[in-house]
């Protein structure tokens, strides 16, 4: 699955929607000597999405697309990432679903970052669920993206404690810092020759 890489990064897009705290630490991953990937192009739904003030800081390209339009806008993205020859797209905390389509036409890989042990709570509101639900653990999981929602193979997992007075803010804070170290590890195990 490993692309050919030479002294070239593989040229990649992360897509956001929110706060965009996991762009932040993949771009951190990326600076170093070891990262395989070079973040070349920020894609937004949400103007408003407070990750995107990490393209002035790294002076990294960002667009913003409104998704009202599916289909229009996903042919707009997948020729943005065609004419900056991207490889790799890594879904962080990007709340639209790509249709088949965009993910059959996009010819890289897609990976997205999923606040749970996958196959268990796909979907939203994943701590409420897991909590809900009396579990004694959560997590993180990367997946490679395919058609059926949070379903395609998973790369890499870390399972988090639920402790006793656990609630949904705790636990979303405990597992977010173990997805900031998760999916550069991911993307390392994907792209190590």
């Amino acid at each position: 699955m490993a692309l050919s890489i030479g002294s070239n990064k593989v040229k990649t897009a992360v897509f956001i929607s929110g706060k965009g705290s996991n762009l932040n630490s993949l771009i951190k991953f990326s600076k170093l000597k070891k990262s395989p990937i070079s973040i070349d192009i920020i894609i937004s739904d949400n103007s408003k999405s407070k990750g995107l003030n990490y393209s002035k800081i790294f002076n990294i390209k960002k667009r913003i697309f409104n998704f009202k339009e599916k289909k229009v806008v996903e042919r707009k993205i997948l020729f943005e990432l065609k004419k900056r020859k991207i490889d790799l797209i890594c879904l962080a905390g990007f709340m639209k679903i790509l249709s088949k389509s965009f993910i059959k036409n996009f010819n890289g890989t897609i990976l997205n970052i999923h606040p749970s042990l996958l196959p268990k709570f796909k979907g939203l509101n994943t701590h409420e669920r897991v909590l809900k639900k009396k579990e004694k653990y959560s997590g993180c999981s990367v997946h490679f993206v395919s058609a059926k929602l949070d379903s395609g193979k998973i790369i890499l997992q870390k399972r988090v404690k639920i402790s006793k007075n656990e609630t949904t803010n705790t636990l979303a804070k405990k597992i977010l810092i173990e997805e900031h170290k998760l999916y550069p590890k991911a993307i390392m195990k994907i792209f190590s020759p």
